[in-house]
């Protein structure tokens, strides 16, 4: 009896689209937040400014502001004034200098600043008076911030769908708000599968029992998870039990925007996490033509995504920067959920070419190029851990020493 045929792998942009697409008839919740609490978190709605940033022409330096056309070799000018920040000057008179310190408002009449290093004090006539020197000749419109240089009344200085950082932030507070509408955190709910599966603490190390190994996919998931601006529940280890897992996933679904899991995506007959989608739902995808991570499951239990991750640690790892990472962010979003990569040259030869898109563990070495981890098994963490990037080769290629490759690093994902 012959069984029926595969259906292919899928392509990763093709997976990536499809992911994506599902998110299209659904809508960014969003709340609104201090700004000082809205680091990390996504722009829901456009900061337009009301006002002109900076308000007013102001000193970029502490010294005098003047007019050019007073200054002459050997004449002292008279300090008419002081002009502290956040205090408002008179119009300067002529032939008079004043006082000024950066961030204060320009005098009327004055059309330059000259540091104080490049002025001197000089006795005057009226010693009650100030005068000063000045060293050197200024251009008009020197050490001068201009009105609106910055941010121009109108314009629009952040814009919806931009993760916030410390300058976006501050950018915020400069135009005057005290809080932004941002998009709720997606709420996840994680759990692996596996009666392999111990919890670190749970058994010492050398009391683990035959085929036992501990859960290390339910910590770097749940870390990932949280980078990406998550609220997490972690529902712990799930058994190889059919009824188990459709009772696990139907429990994460009821509370949940997404459920994430790993393990019991392939096809073995202890793999439930199949059927039981099917059970609760629908199923969208199955197999990925990337190496490693080609079991991956994405469908809907309920109200809720599903997404389900291998169970070998770095193909989870990886399918989860891969494809989940450009979910969660267009889930928050994010419009441009692209990999960054860039061009770096490889330090080592890949005669092995695969039919899958591969991406390799590598690491940047002091000369500018890439080094490759000698072991690139789905179950060696350690090669994640070694590496700061991965290399994305196209189906079918294989790398020659001194060949150009596309780097993606892992700072640039995970940052």
């Amino acid at each position: 009896m012959s069984s029926s045929p595969r259906s292919p792998l899928l392509p990763l942009e093709t997976a990536v689209a499809q992911l994506l697409a599902a998110l299209d008839d659904q809508p960014v919740r969003s709340e609104m937040l201090s700004t000082l609490q809205a680091d990390g978190r996504v722009l829901a709605q456009d900061v337009v400014s009301k006002l002109e940033v900076p308000p007013q022409d102001n000193s970029s330096m502490d010294g005098y502001a003047l007019r050019c056309a007073d200054l002459a070799p050997g004449r002292a000018l008279e300090v008419s004034q002081r002009i502290p920040a956040g205090s408002q000057g008179l119009p300067l008179l002529a032939g008079t200098v004043a006082r000024i310190f950066t961030g204060a408002p320009i005098p009327p009449g004055a059309d330059a600043v000259v540091m104080q290093e490049d002025c001197q004090e000089v006795p005057g006539a009226n010693s009650s008076a100030q005068q000063i020197q000045v060293q050197t000749q200024p251009l008009a419109g020197q050490w001068i911030r201009r009105r609106g240089e910055d941010v121009r009344l109108g314009a629009t200085v952040l814009q919806c769908g931009m993760r916030l950082g410390p300058a976006a932030l501050g950018m915020a507070a400069s135009v005057g708000l005290a809080q932004l509408q941002v998009a709720c955190k997606p709420r996840v709910a994680l759990f692996s599968t596996g009666d392999e599966l111990v919890m670190p603490g749970a058994v010492a190390p050398q009391d683990m029992p035959p085929g036992a190994i501990y859960n290390s996919n339910r910590f770097f998931l749940a870390a990932l998870l949280r980078r990406m601006g998550c609220e997490v529940t972690d529902m712990g280890i799930v058994p190889d039990r059919l009824d188990a897992t459709v009772q696990a996933l139907d429990d994460a679904a009821q509370a949940h925007d997404f459920v994430l899991t790993s393990g019991g995506v392939s096809v073995g007959e202890e793999d439930h996490i199949k059927p039981a989608v099917q059970q609760l739902g629908r199923l969208d995808l199955w197999q990925i033509a990337i190496k490693p991570g080609k079991p991956f499951a994405h469908g809907r239990v309920g109200a809720a995504h599903f997404i389900g991750l291998p169970g070998n640690p770095v193909s989870s790892f990886v399918t989860f920067l891969l494809l989940v990472r450009p979910f969660l962010l267009r889930m928050q979003g994010v419009q441009n959920v692209a990999l960054p990569t860039q061009a770096l040259r490889a330090d080592f030869d890949w005669p092995r070419a695969d039919r899958r898109q591969e991406f390799l563990r590598v690491r940047r070495n002091t000369q500018g190029g890439l080094d490759l981890f000698p072991n690139q098994s789905s179950g060696v963490l350690t090669s994640v851990v070694w590496g700061d990037g991965l290399l994305d080769n196209p189906p079918g290629r294989a790398i020659v020493r001194g060949d150009t490759v596309q780097f993606i690093s892992l700072g640039d994902l995970l940052g």
